[in-house]
């Protein structure tokens, strides 16, 4: 089951989301600002990185790789960061 939150998509036990800037400083600098929240929760992403996309997969591995509330709160973090 696919289940779409904003722009989130919830498949296979991890949320996804794909982010597209301008350039390959602007993606950079975003995955610079994403890893100082994620370093605060102790909450760390699945990422890549090509030229200006960053793809990112969130998911609980203390849970048993499942999508938890610690999941949603880093997208809507993240989320803001993009804003």
């Amino acid at each position: 089951m696919i289940k779409t939150i904003n722009m989130w998509t919830e498949k296979e036990n991890k949320l996804h989301r794909q982010f597209t800037f301008k350039d390959f400083p602007e993606a950079f600098s975003f995955m610079t600002r994403v890893a100082f929240e994620a370093e605060k929760m102790n909450h760390h992403p699945q990422w890549t990185n090509v030229w200006n996309k960053v793809d990112i997969w969130l998911q609980t591995h203390d849970a048993g790789d499942v999508v938890t509330e610690k999941d949603r709160e880093l997208a809507r973090k993240i989320d803001a960061l993009k804003a």
